[in-house]
């Protein structure tokens, strides 16, 4: 949710891609959505990194600490939610003869 003092009418491109990136508004295009899952996590990533960084700074007002920490707290759901499909897929895969190994990741040999 933006903030009430954003207009949507002046959001800047940025902005707008932040928000197509995280789902929360659409382009039409699904497929392409479905490409960047990968760099959707790393995204999310560096955004959470850098809000941290400015929250560390104390440079930024109370509201403008509380938006950036709302936004980081979605951001680390969203990062946590693609790390948990990623263990979900890779589980996936190594399953063989109908049983799932329950090897660590490092150490587990993929199928052929």
């Amino acid at each position: 949710m933006l903030p009430l003092h954003c207009s949507v009418a002046v959001i800047c491109p940025e902005a707008l891609a932040l928000l197509v990136s995280r789902g929360l508004t659409s382009t039409g295009n699904a497929p392409m959505a479905r490409k960047k899952a990968a760099l959707d996590f790393e995204q999310s990533l560096a955004d959470l990194q850098a809000l941290v960084e400015r929250l560390e700074n104390g440079e930024l007002s109370l509201e403008d600490s509380l938006t950036a920490f709302e936004q980081g707290v979605r951001l680390t759901r969203d990062c946590q939610s693609a790390l948990t499909q990623a263990e979900q897929k890779v589980q996936v895969l190594l399953e063989r003869d109908g049983e799932l190994s329950e090897e660590p990741f490092d150490d587990a040999e993929l199928p052929e």
